[in-house]
């Protein structure tokens, strides 16, 4: 068993948005990556790509908007959004307060984004 509290936990940042590792195989994960999103006010949802398998966020405070396949809907602290794999997916956070949420992956799911080979995002390794 390992246990990995959250001011321990590697925190990588990439534009908008602030992820703290949680579970992942280089932390004692084998089958589940978990990670914490902080998402910035104001973040456009034009991210849009693909994860080849289940991707699931659920909201913890704030707001989002999630598109999925090219539908746009409104998420609030306590929904979940559940991703099918190679389904283009975008989400962003156009409130005025930041949003938490926690994403939950296969370990071993690989981004995929346009122009560029799938991999395995820095907080799921």
């Amino acid at each position: 068993m390992a246990v990995i509290h959250g001011a321990d936990a590697p925190t990588f940042t990439v534009p908008h948005v602030t992820a703290i590792g949680l579970a992942a195989p280089s932390r004692g994960a084998s089958e589940t990556c978990v990670w914490r999103f902080t998402m910035d006010a104001g973040t456009p949802a034009d991210n849009v790509h693909m994860v080849d398998r289940e991707e699931i966020f659920v909201v913890l405070s704030g707001g989002l908007t999630a598109t999925l396949e090219g539908e746009e809907h409104q998420l609030t602290a306590g929904d979940a959004l559940i991703v099918p794999p190679h389904t283009p997916f975008a989400v962003g956070n156009p409130h005025d307060e930041p949003a938490e949420l926690v994403a939950v992956l296969p370990v071993g799911g690989q981004a995929i984004m346009q122009g560029m080979e799938p991999f395995v995002p820095p907080w799921a390794r």
